[in-house]
């Protein structure tokens, strides 16, 4: 076996909100490192956390400890050490997870003539995101089912596992679609073309403004989801695979020879505004 390691930092204002509950920001500190995880294929086996805290904060700790341990016993792992100090609130976990050897997921494996696939939908995030912004509205319902995308992140391990063999690259979708398949396409070399409109988006996204679909699902980052290729050969072992894991996939795009990106829309007309992923010193 090959030891995976992911390192993950949450910092108060940049990464979440203020207004997110504990408990919810226990399981999401988790989240984003299990997802690096399942990108490369690896089983879970333990983490760290590294936590700095504004005061002690009995009732906080209790909510946090709660939502992350929940987390972790869903797959079975145990926190095996870290640190704690007074300081503006910083969330960092180290997770470790394995492999069998010349078996993980890369981003350097695409190659011309791959299906572009994602899982789940994309976009609730960066809409819940809008709305706490005040630039969009919507009813509670809705708003809480987009909130919940954000704040409760579901990481696709177990797609991750079922994907070894049949992926030939992939990554998760931390900082946006259009940025990180960017690295994908740099790792492996080649360049690729993208269905803009047939990017999975829920029911409450899919029903406001197509800009606003497309800002969200292509640049809105935040989504945890996996992106991947396979050959079109493996089309069906991909489905297979999904269907063992729980977890719908879509095709959306194909990898070609050269280098960048286009975004096409439904019709294929190429798609001219420019979508960037989340910048971390912005």
């Amino acid at each position: 076996m090959q030891l995976a390691v992911s390192c993950d930092m949450l910092v108060d204002g940049r990464h979440f909100l203020s207004t997110v509950p504990p408990a919810r920001l226990g399981h999401k500190a988790l989240a984003v490192n299990l997802s690096d995880l399942a990108a490369c294929g690896a089983e879970p086996l333990a983490f760290t956390l590294a936590l700095a805290l504004p005061r002690a904060d009995d009732e906080f700790l209790a909510g946090f400890a709660q939502g992350l341990h929940a987390l972790a016993d869903a797959h079975g792992i145990e926190l095996v050490g870290g640190d704690t100090t007074a300081g503006p609130l910083n969330i960092c976990i180290t997770v470790f997870g394995q492999v069998p050897a010349g078996q993980a997921l890369l981003r350097s494996g695409a190659r011309p003539g791959d299906d572009l696939w994602v899982s789940g939908t994309l976009g609730d995030a960066r809409l819940a995101l809008e709305v706490f912004r005040g630039t969009v509205t919507l009813p509670g319902a809705q708003f809480e089912s987009v909130r919940r995308a954000m704040e409760l992140p579901q990481p696709r391990v177990a797609l991750g596992l079922a994907l070894r063999g049949v992926a030939s690259s992939a990554i998760d979708l931390s900082d946006g679609l259009v940025g990180d398949l960017g690295h994908v396409l740099e790792r492996s070399g080649v360049a690729a073309v993208l269905h803009a409109d047939a990017v999975p988006r829920s029911n409450v996204l899919a029903a406001l403004p197509l800009a606003l679909q497309r800002q969200c699902v292509l640049a809105g980052g935040d989504d945890y989801e996996l992106l991947f290729t396979a050959s079109p050969a493996r089309r069906d072992a991909v489905q297979a695979a999904a269907a063992r894991a729980g977890v719908a996939v879509t095709r959306c795009g194909e990898i070609v020879a050269g280098s960048g990106l286009r975004v096409q829309d439904a019709a294929g007309a190429e798609l001219r505004a420019v979508w960037r992923g989340f910048d971390h010193f912005a």
